[in-house]
């Protein structure tokens, strides 16, 4: 789920606020081929200042994080999640 919120920096720096640090995290259009080992230790970097929530921490963080960020962006930036999203749609029709 973390691959995710790199599709959305936007919705992470709003939640971390002024002092989230963009720059620290992994640079890749493909969200998908990043490791995950990179994109947490990115996380942790690039939210070490964050006066109000302080470093990412998946539980604490995960879910309002899933909440905020754009399922649009999410799915351009990464093709399972699109085909997750295109079959429970399906399903649900």
């Amino acid at each position: 789920m973390e691959s995710w919120f790199l599709a959305d920096l936007g919705a992470l720096s709003a939640y971390y606020g002024d002092q989230f640090n963009p720059a620290a995290l992994p640079s890749n259009a493909r969200i998908e081929q990043i490791k995950k080992t990179d994109i947490l230790e990115g996380l942790k970097r690039a939210t070490s200042r964050s006066r109000t929530k302080g470093k990412y921490h998946k539980t604490r963080h995960g879910f309002d994080l899933l909440e905020s960020i754009d399922p649009s962006k999410v799915r351009a930036a990464s093709p399972h999640a699109d085909a997750l999203i295109v079959t429970l749609l399906d399903q649900l029709s």
